[in-house]
């Protein structure tokens, strides 16, 4: 039977038949920060605050909005007329606007120590002026992850919402992430502090996982049959 999401001992699993340190450290990165991969490829040695034992993370996210030719109100996709000034819709303005926010997460003492490991052998790629952690790009980073749980022996994982089956990927570790850390804690301020550190802007989004997580409903049932159900004689 497939499973909705990776646990914590697969992880390590992934993350000891990895070929090398950077590989290593993308993995732990990935999960233990449940960041986006995005994130973790735009991590650079300035992001990294040796004295505190933190990394700071910028998510810079686009979306386009549409808006009218004619007296600039705002459209959605299936707009045939504005709203506003009644024109028909025959060529929208498409404005990309860029939404940047900045995060800094802590870091347990053994991926610090392993960073630290990895930054000192000069593991570090200088792109464009910029020292980066991995240096390599999202398709890389996905290829890495994918074969790391083929060598794992790591079956693939069913999607809880549509039921599709998916391979492991960068995002799974985050999802795993996610779902760990609601196990250990899904108190009102756990979920908090889970949104924060995710870097989520809805509430909801986070208590997805909650739901993925949960066993409340089958804890409950289970117990509605746990003893025989007697029925009264006439």
């Amino acid at each position: 039977m497939n499973k909705a999401y990776l646990e914590v001992g697969e992880v390590q699993r992934l993350e000891q038949v990895a070929d090398n340190l950077r590989d290593k450290l993308l993995i732990r990165l990935l999960f233990h920060l449940g960041c986006r991969i995005s994130e973790a490829l735009g991590i650079t040695v300035s992001d990294i605050d040796l004295n505190e034992a933190t990394v700071t993370i910028e998510h810079l996210k686009s979306r386009i909005r549409l808006s009218c030719s004619k007296c600039g109100a705002r459209l959605g996709k299936s707009h045939s007329f504005c709203p506003k000034c009644g024109a028909k819709v025959k060529e929208a303005v498409a404005m990309e606007r860029e939404h940047r926010r900045m995060r800094t997460l802590p870091l347990d003492r053994d991926t610090f120590e392993m960073l630290k490991t990895y930054i000192k052998r000069g593991g570090p790629v200088n792109q464009k002026g910029k020292v980066l952690i991995f240096g390599i790009n999202r398709h890389r980073a996905w290829q890495i992850v994918r074969e790391c749980g083929e060598r794992a022996g790591l079956g693939k994982l069913v999607n809880p919402e549509t039921g599709r089956l998916r391979n492991v990927s960068p995002h799974r570790l985050r999802d795993a992430f996610a779902v760990h850390a609601i196990k250990v804690d899904d108190s009102g301020d756990g979920l908090r502090l889970l949104q924060e550190h995710l870097g989520h802007v809805s509430f909801n989004t986070t208590a997805r996982y909650r739901k993925v997580a949960g066993e409340e409903l089958k804890d409950w049932y289970d117990r509605l049959w746990k003893e025989e159900v007697k029925v009264d004689g006439p």
